[in-house]
């Protein structure tokens, strides 16, 4: 569907070689409810490479998207730490992370979450109209330039509605690379794709990864999962195994 290859921004890509771009130190998350607690995440400890392609994996209720929330500071840990890209991102006012998530993790979700009012590349001028990082004059053309990366050229004044479920994915993938962030984390972005379209987005992250982004990928699909190059796994909250696949 794709048939792209993403281009290398040298210009904004740092050297992040010394460390992990993500640390994770003992992460608890828990819940509190009328029915009672509930703990999410059970002292987490994970270690992510600059240009690594990860895969989460776990039954439902694992807590495969509660990480993903510590990670790209959708929520925040009860205990712990949440290093990302040499940010405490659990000491951040809610401010602060919006802006330091603008700038850095480009988040891509199962549901797409486009803006329904918004033509695609409206959706996908969004994150620079918030972060400043692209000056207005430059906004459309870098727009229509991810949206022909990903295929999605011919339909950038489409609204959301007059999409597939492939091409919508599509335009998501474009509105996350919008900043040129140094992370892609996606939840689930395959689950409601058929087969094929499914394979042509982790193609694309593939590439991504090739041209030094970092990626974590969200997925109940086992075979997906070992074909990333690393893959965690996780069941009541705790990493229960770990394996490199290349």
């Amino acid at each position: 569907m794709f048939g792209i290859r993403l281009k290398r921004n040298g210009s904004k890509t740092p050297n992040r070689n010394n460390g992990q771009i993500i640390n994770l130190q003992r992460v608890v998350k828990t819940y509190e409810s009328a029915a009672g607690s509930f703990t999410a995440l059970k002292g987490i400890d994970l270690q992510i490479d600059p240009g690594q392609f990860a895969s989460i994996i776990g039954k439902s209720g694992s807590g495969k998207s509660t990480l993903i929330n510590m990670i790209t500071g959708i929520d925040r840990p009860t205990s712990g730490q949440v290093l990302v890209d040499r940010t405490a991102v659990h000491t951040l006012s809610e401010e602060q992370i919006a802006v330091w998530r603008g700038r850095t993790i480009g988040v891509i979700f199962q549901f797409f979450q486009l803006l329904p009012t918004l033509t695609a590349i409206e959706n996908v001028m969004l994150p620079m109209d918030y972060s400043g990082m692209v000056s207005p004059s430059e906004r459309p053309a870098r727009a229509m330039a991810l949206l022909e990366q990903v295929g999605m050229a011919d339909q950038a004044h489409e609204m959301p509605a007059a999409l597939s479920g492939g091409q919508q994915q599509s335009v998501a993938i474009a509105r996350a690379l919008a900043n040129d962030p140094p992370i892609v984390a996606a939840d689930e972005p395959t689950g409601n794709l058929d087969s094929r379209t499914a394979e042509s987005v982790f193609r694309l992250f593939e590439d991504m990864a090739d041209s030094g982004k970092t990626i974590l990928m969200v997925t109940h699909d086992n075979e997906l999962a070992v074909r990333a190059q690393h893959t965690i796994v996780l069941a009541d909250g705790e990493i229960v195994d770990e394996r490199d696949n290349r």
